[in-house]
């Protein structure tokens, strides 16, 4: 009598047993499938911090492109302010021509190319007569006028390629290529008959200036500082034979 207990406590224990039909109906049924969407990946401490950054960067990259563009604004104007005090510093601010420094640099140049390249020129070194007793009887002005005039009547009669410059006070240079020297010669008497010609008329008197010239040749064996010493001393020369000529004449009422 004991076993047939046994076997109903092991029989309660492992459950009714499933009816085939049943699992005849659970084995027919289709298994649902389910639509999977892409796979989202965790958003990293390192994504959102570059996300972060590149707003940051969208929103502040007008105002570094504004600045940028408004530094290039001064940086030209400061180069065209550069250039023009350059521009000044060559200048005679009377005469609107070369200074001894613009001069000085333009010969320096010229002498380098025809060094180079076997070219030929001249140099003429020109004074004007007796300028500080115009100055002292009727003023710098009248002064200042008389070179404006000489300066006008140089660069009138000389090439779109030479240069003439003022070395200070009475005392202007110019740069003549391509010159043969008896050619030279003759330009500076022609510079120095045009300058004669010239006439004034301050407080009703009639004043005329003269100018001595001297000429200096370049080439291929010229050294800038050597030719403008003689130049010089060629001027001073013809300037010594100049006041023994009776048509030059300061002031005659």
């Amino acid at each position: 009598m004991k076993k047939p207990k046994r076997a109903s406590a092991a029989k309660a224990k492992k459950g009714p047993k499933p009816s085939a039909g049943r699992s005849k109906v659970a084995l027919k049924r289709p298994a649902k499938r389910r639509i999977k969407g892409p796979a989202r990946r965790p958003t990293r401490p390192s994504q959102r911090a570059a996300s972060a950054d590149d707003g940051a960067k969208a929103a502040i990259e007008p105002a570094i492109n504004a600045t940028i563009r408004e530094l290039r604004s001064k940086l030209r104007g400061a180069l065209r302010r550069v250039a023009e005090l350059e521009a000044a510093a060559d200048t005679d601010f009377l005469l609107e021509i070369p200074n001894r420094r613009g001069f000085e640099r333009e010969l320096a140049r010229a002498v380098a190319y025809m060094k180079r390249y076997r070219a030929s020129g001249a140099l003429i070194v020109l004074d004007v007569a007796r300028l500080k007793p115009i100055n002292d009887s009727f003023g710098h002005a009248a002064g200042d006028e008389v070179l404006k005039a000489i300066a006008t009547t140089l660069t009138r009669q000389i090439r779109a390629s030479d240069v003439v410059g003022r070395l200070g006070g009475d005392e202007f240079a110019l740069l003549l290529w391509n010159l043969s020297e008896t050619d030279a010669k003759a330009k500076a008497a022609a510079f120095e008959q045009a300058i004669d010609e010239l006439s004034f008329v301050f407080r009703g008197q009639h004043v005329s200036a003269g100018a001595s010239a001297g000429v200096a040749l370049l080439g291929v064996q010229s050294d800038a500082t050597r030719a403008l010493e003689e130049a010089d001393a060629a001027m001073y020369v013809r300037k010594a034979h100049r006041r023994h000529e009776p048509h030059i004449t300061l002031v005659s009422s």
